[in-house]
C-alpha cells in the first residue's frame, strides 16, 4: 500500500471527466489469476474503504518496527529501566516501564497512520463519485478478480502545477493482500498514464512513504523519477521517515 496525501477536491464535470473516457486497459491478466479493470461504481463504496483503511493499517508495524530500531529509542528502553532499577531495586517496575513504552511507540506509531485515513474519509473518500469520477480531468478505479474488488487506484488534477505542466496526482494505489505479486498494483498504474496521457496531462505525479523500497522500485520499473523527498511534519522528521516525490513526464511534454 502507498502512503499518499489528500486534498478537498471540488466538483467539476465536464467533457473529458472520466465517465466519457474508456480506458484501454480494462481488461488484464496475469500468469496466475484474471483481473479486470474498470470505473469506480458507487457500490463499490464498502470493499473501497475497507481496502484502503487496511493497507494504510498495515503501515503502523512497520513505522514501530522503524523507531524500535532509532538510537534514542535503543537508549530510551535500557535507559529508563535501568534508572527505575537502580532507584527502586524492583525488576517488576522496570519491566512495567519497558512495556508502557513499547505501549507508547505503538500508540504514537499508529497515530498519522488513523489520522490520515480520517482525513481522507472526510475529504475526497466521502464521496468517490464526487471527488472523481465526475471531476473533469479525474477518475478512480478498481481491480476487480472473482467477483471481488482487490485494488484500487485514484488520479485527481494538480491545482497548482509548475508554468507549462498539467499534472495529475495518482492516489490510493492500493491491492489486497491476498492479491499481490500478480502484476495489479503495475495494471492500475498504467491505467492511471494511460489516462493522463489521453487526456493531456504533461506528468503524474506522486508521495510516498521510504517505508517501503518495494513500492519505490515498483513505480521506478514504470518509468517514475524521484523529484524530491521531505517530512510533512515535525513527528516524520524526529522518527527519520521521510517521504518521497516521484514523478512520470510523457515524452511529447
Amino acid at each position: 500500500m502507498i502512503y499518499l496525501f489528500c486534498r478537498v477536491q471540488g466538483r467539476c464535470a465536464g467533457r473529458y471527466s472520466c465517465l466519457s473516457w474508456m480506458p484501454r486497459f480494462e481488461t488484464q491478466k496475469s500468469p496466475m489469476v484474471p483481473y479486470h479493470i474498470r470505473q469506480y461504481q458507487d457500490s463499490d463504496r464498502e470493499t473501497v474503504v475497507d481496502l484502503f483503511t487496511k493497507g494504510m493499517e498495515e503501515y503502523i508495524p512497520d513505522t514501530f518496527c522503524h523507531m524500535l530500531l532509532l538510537p534514542r529509542t535503543l537508549l530510551l528502553l535500557l535507559g529508563v529501566p535501568l534508572a527505575v532499577i537502580l532507584t527502586s531495586g524492583s525488576w517488576l517496575l522496570a519491566v512495567l516501564c519497558v512495556f508502557f513504552l513499547f505501549l507508547l511507540l505503538w500508540l504514537l506509531a499508529r497515530q498519522p497512520w488513523k489520522e490520515y485515513v480520517e482525513k481522507c474519509l472526510q475529504t475526497d473518500m466521502a464521496d468517490i463519485t464526487k471527488s472523481y469520477v465526475n471531476r473533469h480531468g479525474a477518475c478512480f478505479w478498481v481491480a476487480e478478480s472473482g467477483g471481488q474488488v482487490v485494488g484500487t487506484v485514484g488520479g485527481l488534477p494538480v491545482n497548482d502545477p509548475p508554468l507549462g505542466r498539467k499534472q495529475l496526482q495518482l492516489f490510493h494505489l492500493s491491492v489486497s493482500s491476498q492479491h499481490r505479486g500478480q502484476g495489479i498494483a503495475k495494471a492500475l498504474v498504467r491505467t492511471v498514464l494511460q489516462f493522463a496521457r489521453d487526456q493531456g496531462y504533461t506528468d503524474v505525479v506522486l508521495d510516498t512513504s521510504d517505508l517501503r523500497p518495494g513500492a519505490v522500485t515498483l513505480y521506478g520499473g514504470l518509468g517514475f523519477q524521484k523529484t524530491g523527498q521531505y517530512f510533512p511534519s515535525v513527528f516524520w522528521r524526529l522518527v527519520g521517515i521521510c517521504f518521497i516525490q516521484l514523478n512520470y513526464s510523457f515524452p511529447s511534454a
